[in-house]
């Protein structure tokens, strides 16, 4: 069996083992792979594993031995699946291993946000603080975060998991989900009222065709001027051009 690692750098940077992988057969690891040396160097695989080397058609029609994909990650945006598909070629991914530290991230940033440590923390090192005539300092607004109604689009693993970090914190949470589920202390909204009634949208999705843009200029108009967009899955979500002249223009408050 023979098994190329495209991109084994962004999962083990040395601090682990790649024996179990090795013990079941010809094992070729790469760190990282250019775009223009995926086919040579996975020319004789029958499985190929990768996290964010693509994968695209026009490489897979190049790789006749390939049997197996197996994306690294929770997206798998980076394999074209039709392609795959075409060829019988089972593509699998991981959907679960991260989700405690991704919804983590989300308050790691919405805190940011809201508390501005970062800024204040600097101002703290630059003396500002020593220096006020008064014990109390900040450059910008306090926001608590209780009583603020998180909004989720994805009530997947990660997006449940966020979902009970924010009622830890007081919020209410509206949830989006095209197949609407359950979940206690959630209510499922369509998504035009999920980003008209949020002072927090964290988002929580697949990147594919239908979802690339889901936040475009005009869900971006119906948001809060004080609401927050936090996104830690994948960029093309979010029209990006259409959030920086919602951030210039202050129709939103942060992102």
């Amino acid at each position: 069996m023979n098994i190329v690692v495209l991109d084994g750098y962004t999962l083990n940077p040395g601090d682990l083992s790649w024996a179990p992988l090795q013990s079941l057969g010809h094992c070729e690891i790469y760190d990282r792979t250019p775009p223009d040396a995926v086919v040579q160097r996975a020319a004789f695989a029958e499985i190929v594993l990768t996290n964010k080397t693509l994968l695209t058609r026009a490489e897979i029609e190049q790789l006749p031995k390939l049997q197996y994909i197996g994306v690294l990650a929770t997206g798998y945006n980076v394999v074209d699946l039709k392609a795959a598909r075409e060829r019988h070629i089972p593509v699998t991914n991981v959907p679960k291993y991260s989700t405690p530290s991704v919804a983590q991230m989300v308050f790691a940033l919405l805190l940011e946000l809201t508390r501005q440590v970062g800024l204040h923390a600097e101002g703290v090192r630059a003396g500002r603080w020593s220096n006020q005539a008064d014990f109390c300092y900040w450059d910008k607004p306090m926001i608590a975060l209780e009583s603020l109604t998180m909004g989720i689009v994805g009530l997947g693993a990660i997006g449940q998991s966020v979902a009970k970090l924010a009622q830890a914190f007081g919020m209410s949470v509206l949830a989006y989900q095209r197949t609407p589920k359950s979940v206690d202390g959630v209510t499922c909204v369509d998504l035009e009222s999920l980003f008209r009634r949020s002072d927090v949208i964290s988002l929580h999705c697949p990147l594919t065709p239908k979802t690339q843009h889901l936040v475009n200029a005009q869900r971006l108009a119906l948001m809060k001027p004080s609401a927050f967009l936090i996104n830690t899955s994948r960029g093309p979500l979010v029209d990006e051009e259409a959030l920086a002249q919602a951030l210039h223009s202050g129709q939103i408050a942060g992102a």
